[in-house]
């Protein structure tokens, strides 16, 4: 008997330690009287009343949410409908916190009517394993739902798992890929072995791709691979993970397209222009640019319309954009420039012969918005490293060239040269001046008298600027009426002749010396002011001059750049009272049919056709302009009288006024002042012949 309690013991000994290391306790239950033992092994006791009447048993320390699972679970076992007890569940501790438990249990002990007597089993403290799980469980929720495609791989690329998105970018289930080598079909093979390659030397490879969805859709994607190991430090699953990144390239691409192309036309603008020269002249590259724009666009854009002139520009980009010559070659400056850069080569025919392509081109009718538009173009020609060694200097002589090529007559070429930059360095500077002497004032005006034929009195006068600068003395009208005349600027010089030839004429009037009408002169910009007639009043009026005493001189050149709206601004000047010649009348190829709708006062016959009127031809020329115009009630001035001959022919041929050196050269106000006294006092020089 001892030895059998000896081997006893020792047996519950081996039990108890067996529970205790296990971690779990032992718990006996006595389902009639409520006696609950338990051997307490956990660190985070219970506070487990050892007897209870509750059921299930202690269940005030048992979680809220889980109660009514416990008790179903119990419920059902103690009625024999489940061959064990189990259930995990939280349970509260002695320090007032909740623990997760796996309790196991079941009835040992039944009474002689079947009725459950006893009851015994463990409890495992699981709160680890739940946490372990809930992180498990959070992963696999991340990886369901995160928008990147996961794609995980063994050490032979074959796919053993991929997640919802991966079907969603690629367009393939689950099931079709599981179990395949990873691959993407527009790369070769040596691709994913290069990707191999540098994973097991550096753990990570990353980059951008570009892929076929199932439906044939392209998408861009990027891509990341990262190698999973064990404890040992051994490679055991490629993890990839890629992102369908291909709204952003879209977008990317557009804002590319924008910042590098002209909104208008599509085409590589300025930007993109310069970069591609400076690239050519930093490699050394031997090229040739050619920069070209359309004559007189902007009457285009004035009397047809800006939009109608911005879809010229789209069909012109478009016929040579869609040429092959001018393909990836051409640029839009701005406004109506373009550029063509001619890589690695400085052949002269070549250029020359593409020039000329371009022209022809260009030349060709376009058809916008149901008019058929005949345009031309000036090009301007230069030659890496010949004609500069910097983009400016390039495209700053290529534009001289071009400017050239439109002074020589335009629809042309030319090829830059030293002396188109010397004389657009002396433009530049004259431009400068012309805008210092408008500052300080240095334009003055200079009459040259018209005297009447018969009685040899002075009837008016022309008033004519000048421009003397303090250091440089007189400035030639030759060099600053052009370039006055293509910047603007003539519009501020007429402004001031004009004023000036108002205050000299109203105080020649009031000391009694002239009775007649001075003559300015209008540039055609000065004409197409729309508010010429209200500047005009505003120094009328300042000056206090009567209109009457005022003749506006007006080239045949610029009425008939706009017949009709010439006419309206005429009759508007005449309904002021003031005169209206027409300057150089014979140059401007006018059509009689306009001529007699001009509300016209003079003719002034242009000095050209006084100086051929040696020749029977040039006689009977002058004799028909003063024939017309007598016909027309107008009465003619002839200017560029020089000779005593050219007098007297005049004289048989009726013409009324004549002005010229033969009288008199233009004089400055003082020296007119001093002439208009001298005629009061003598006898008129014509009316002696």
């Amino acid at each position: 008997m001892r030895r059998y309690h000896q081997a006893l013991a020792k047996s519950e000994e081996r039990l108890r330690l067996s529970i205790w290391g296990s971690g779990d306790e032992l718990w006996d239950w006595n389902i009639d009287s409520g006696e609950l033992y338990r051997s307490s092994a956990w660190l985070e006791p219970l506070a487990i009343a050892p007897q209870t009447e509750d059921f299930p048993p202690n269940k005030a320390l048992i979680h809220p949410q889980d109660l009514e699972r416990v008790s179903h679970a119990l419920s059902q076992h103690l009625a024999g409908k489940s061959p064990f007890f189990e259930a995990s569940y939280r349970v509260k501790t002695v320090d007032d916190t909740y623990i997760w438990v796996l309790d196991r249990g079941k009835v040992v002990a039944f009474h002689e009517d079947g009725k459950p007597q006893r009851m015994t089993g463990t409890l495992k403290n699981i709160s680890q394993l739940k946490q372990a799980e809930a992180r498990m469980q959070l992963f696999a929720r991340c990886l369901e739902n995160i928008s990147d495609a996961v794609v995980i791989c063994d050490t032979k690329f074959s796919i053993i798992e991929v997640n919802p998105a991966f079907s969603v970018i690629t367009g393939k289930s689950r099931e079709q890929v599981l179990q395949n080598r990873f691959q993407l079909s527009l790369y070769p093979p040596r691709f994913i072995q290069e990707i191999e390659k540098k994973l097991v030397k550096d753990g990570r490879w990353s980059g951008e791709i570009r892929e076929l969805k199932t439906n044939g859709d392209y998408y861009q994607a990027e891509l990341t691979f990262d190698v999973i190991k064990d404890d040992q430090g051994c490679i055991t699953q490629y993890v990839a993970v890629f992102s369908d990144i291909s709204d952003r390239k879209r977008r990317e691409a557009e804002l590319s397209r924008l910042a590098n192309s002209d909104t208008l036309t599509g085409l590589p603008n300025r930007a993109v222009f310069m970069n591609k020269l400076a690239s050519l002249v930093t490699e050394k590259t031997e090229h040739a640019l050619l920069v070209f724009d359309l004559d007189n666009f902007k009457k285009i854009n004035d009397s047809l319309g800006h939009e109608l002139g911005d879809a010229l520009l789209c069909k012109l980009a478009d016929r040579l954009h869609n040429n092959k010559l001018f393909r990836q070659k051409l640029y839009r400056l701005g406004g109506d420039e373009f550029a063509i850069l001619l890589d690695n080569t400085n052949d002269i025919h070549a250029i020359t012969s593409l020039a000329k392509n371009l022209l022809e081109q260009i030349n060709k009718p376009f058809a916008v918005d149901q008019h058929e538009l005949a345009v031309t173009s000036s090009v301007g020609i230069v030659l890496f490293p010949e004609d500069g060694k910097d983009p400016q200097a390039l495209l700053r002589n290529a534009d001289t060239a071009m400017y050239h090529a439109k002074s020589a007559g335009a629809n042309r070429y030319l090829f830059f040269n030293d002396t188109m930059n010397k004389q657009a360095v002396k433009r530049l500077q004259i431009e400068n001046l012309i805008r210092h002497g408008l500052k300080e004032d240095y334009f003055t005006v200079f009459y040259q008298p018209k005297m009447d034929m018969l009685s040899g009195k002075v009837v008016g006068m022309e008033a004519l600027v000048r421009f003397i600068t303090p250091k440089g003395g007189l400035v030639s009208p030759a060099s600053f009426i052009p370039v006055a005349e293509e910047t603007g600027q003539i519009v501020d010089i007429g402004t001031v002749v004009l004023r000036k030839a108002c205050i000299d004429v109203k105080r020649w009037i009031a000391q009694g010396l002239f009775h007649g009408r001075v003559a300015v002169n209008l540039s055609a910009k000065q004409f197409m002011l729309p508010f010429l007639c209200d500047q005009i009043d505003d120094i009328l009026q300042q000056t206090d001059l009567p209109s009457y005493h005022l003749e506006l001189e007006i080239t045949e050149g610029t009425v008939m750049q706009s017949p009709k709206l010439a006419i309206d601004t005429m009759k508007k000047l005449r309904a002021r009272g003031i005169h209206l010649a027409m300057d150089d009348f014979g140059t401007g190829y006018s059509s009689l049919a306009y001529l007699k709708q001009f509300p016209l006062n003079t003719l002034k016959i242009d000095k050209a056709f006084i100086d051929d009127m040696s020749s029977a031809r040039g006689r009977n020329m002058v004799d028909t302009i003063v024939t017309i115009a007598h016909n027309l009630s107008l009465s003619v001035v002839a200017e560029g009288v020089e000779t005593h001959e050219q007098l007297e022919q005049l004289r048989k041929l009726r013409c009324e006024i004549i002005q010229g050196y033969y009288y008199s050269k233009p004089l400055s106000a003082e020296d007119f002042a001093a002439f208009l006294q001298e005629q009061k006092q003598q006898r008129p020089k014509i009316a002696a012949l």
